[in-house]
């Protein structure tokens, strides 16, 4: 890979995005985290040894303007976003399903499919105007 590219991943502080992160910066990419959990995101770039590879971005992905946030950040740092590893979910509390709230069914719909919504958005915006023109969206749902 001769330019460094640059990553973007949602859920990063832990589970499948901490596994995506490490991975990606093993491979020499640089790699933006996302989670909402700083003091997560700090320990899994510590715990990868990634120094300047790597950068912390406490984000709130139910929050259009916190994503859009990330992605400036990440093309402030970097000058451009090659790939979205759309993670970060939230899974509704082992209940009887007649027992699940309203409310909680919202935060889960509004973090998985929103959210999701939200980083593809911003990545489109971002990937369409740089230079190569593109990227890749990975929209991981477990």
């Amino acid at each position: 890979m001769s330019q460094k590219q640059v990553a973007i991943v949602t859920g990063a502080g832990s589970g499948i995005g901490q596994a995506a992160a490490w991975a990606l910066l093993k491979d020499g990419w640089k790699v933006v985290l996302a989670g909402r959990r700083a003091d997560a995101l700090k320990e899994t770039i510590e715990q990868a040894g990634a120094g300047a590879q790597a950068m912390a971005v406490p984000t709130d992905v139910t929050d259009p303007a916190s994503v859009r946030s990330l992605f400036d950040a990440a093309v402030k740092a970097h000058g451009r976003v090659d790939l979205l590893f759309n993670n970060a979910g939230i899974g509704a509390p082992t209940i009887p399903l007649e027992e699940l709230s309203i409310e909680q069914w919202k935060a889960v719909v509004d973090t998985n499919l929103n959210g999701m919504f939200y980083g593809i958005q911003n990545a489109f915006r971002v990937m369409k105007d740089q230079n190569p023109r593109g990227g890749r969206i990975i929209n991981n749902g477990s």
